[in-house]
């Protein structure tokens, strides 16, 4: 009897998915557990497995088509008695002699991870044939990463092109990799390279879009001063890292300062819902980390009753997780207030854009010795710009600067954080 492939269920408020790539062709044999095909969904990529043995006769999506829950992926069917035992003594001679083609391709990749690969590097290799074994990493921990992998392909096309001869066809534009484009008025042939978005790409891409348009987001600004805050961590770093395993940054002190301003500025931790206001008593802290395809934000649940330890080593964790492609839409679900921070990147100054149905953002940047007025002196002390967009629609100007102002006491003073929680 034949069993159909379909959509699984993608997690709260995810409906849709792109068919991102199958691991199984039509015709082969599957065993119960096979991941027979990636989705890509606009938080997380998810592997749809085989419930039954068999062989997969059908493939009915492509790779770079949109699916909904419930739709129909392919089908497996019952491997006849006789294909059954000769795919198994197959299997078994070729573990005696030389190994097929297919199985060769798949070892090279499996050896991926001995080399600590990214799943997203592993998967673009494949797809484009690089060998792995060629690519050199730029990590210090000597993973390779998607930029990797991406860097060897474009140094590829880069030496192909100083090869290719001028009355060579370039190739097609729909063909996917680096593309060979002569401009007429010159002569000269320059690269272009066309890559499918993926569904994650499409969706920050769309939220972006849609949270300037449906809210009324303004920004506001200030400049906190780090001075207490760095030689605290100078103090009792070592401590610190030997006690709880993970070192003491600058994030925590911002989740707990916020959380500190969000309780005496509630407006700024809610949401609309129609022609009402959803005020949260709790305090899910979404925080911004860097991954291959553009910034995630994974959530730190109750981050009111984490400690600072707790806050620290999470955050890491989100990091290596994105890092990895290992995050899961439980870590990416909900959070009733966002913190970003470009200063890792080297932004002094930026508008982050609201993460809906968030009302509030605060943004974080690079820390720098400037000149500063302090008591009647000039002194030199590391200064850092804050940014907070809010929903003009249910937070006033006034309540967004109290609170960005209240942030910056907080921090100024850590100590205040004992009694402001």
């Amino acid at each position: 009897m034949p069993t159909k492939i379909v959509v699984p269920e993608l997690g709260e408020s995810v409906v849709e998915a792109t068919v991102g790539h199958w691991k199984k062709q039509q015709g082969d044999h599957v065993a119960v557990g096979d991941v027979l095909v990636e989705l890509e969904t606009e938080k997380v990529d998810l592997e749809v497995g085989a419930e039954r043995a068999g062989v997969l006769t059908r493939i009915e999506r492509n790779e770079g088509e949109d699916v909904k829950i419930g739709d129909l992926l392919g089908v497996i069917e019952e491997a006849p008695a006789e294909e059954a035992a000769a795919a198994k003594g197959g299997e078994a001679k070729s573990t005696k002699k030389e190994k097929p083609r297919e199985a060769a391709e798949e070892e090279t990749l499996e050896a991926a991870p001995k080399r600590m690969v990214t799943p997203l590097a592993r998967r673009i290799a494949e797809e484009h044939g690089v060998d792995l074994s060629r690519v050199q990493s730029s990590d210090v921990a000597g993973r390779i990463q998607r930029r990797d992998v991406e860097h060897f392909m474009e140094s590829q096309s880069t030496e192909a092109a100083a090869t290719t001869k001028p009355a060579e066809k370039p190739a097609p534009a729909s063909q996917p990799g680096p593309q060979l484009v002569r401009e007429a008025p010159t002569g000269r042939s320059r690269l272009e390279e066309r890559v499918r978005m993926s569904r994650r790409r499409q969706t920050i891409a769309r939220r972006l879009v849609e949270a300037q348009h449906s809210a009324a987001m303004l920004t506001t600004f200030n400049e906190v001063d780090m001075t207490e805050v760095m030689n605290l961590r100078k103090r009792w770093k070592e401590n610190f890292k030997k006690q709880h395993g993970v070192s003491l940054g600058i994030a925590s002190f911002f989740v707990k300062a916020s959380i500190g301003a969000l309780r005496q500025f509630p407006h700024l931790n809610a949401e609309i819902q129609g022609t009402e206001m959803v005020l949260k008593r709790y305090y899910d802290i979404g925080v911004a980390v860097g991954a291959s395809e553009g910034l995630v934000v994974p959530v730190l649940r109750d981050a009111d009753q984490m400690s600072f330890a707790e806050i620290e080593f999470a955050i890491k964790e989100f990091a290596r997780k994105a890092s990895a492609g290992e995050l899961t839409l439980d870590d990416l679900r909900g959070g009733t207030f966002t913190i970003s921070n470009g200063g890792v990147y080297g932004s002094l100054l930026s508008t982050p854009i609201l993460n809906p149905p968030q009302v509030g953002i605060l943004g974080l940047h690079k820390i720098e010795n400037r000149a500063v007025p302090v008591e009647g002196k000039v002194e030199i002390r590391p200064m850092m710009y804050l940014a907070l967009s809010y929903d003009h629609r249910i937070v006033d100007g006034m309540e967004a600067v109290q609170f960005l102002v209240r942030v910056k006491e907080l921090v100024e003073d850590p100590a205040s954080l004992l009694f402001a929680l």
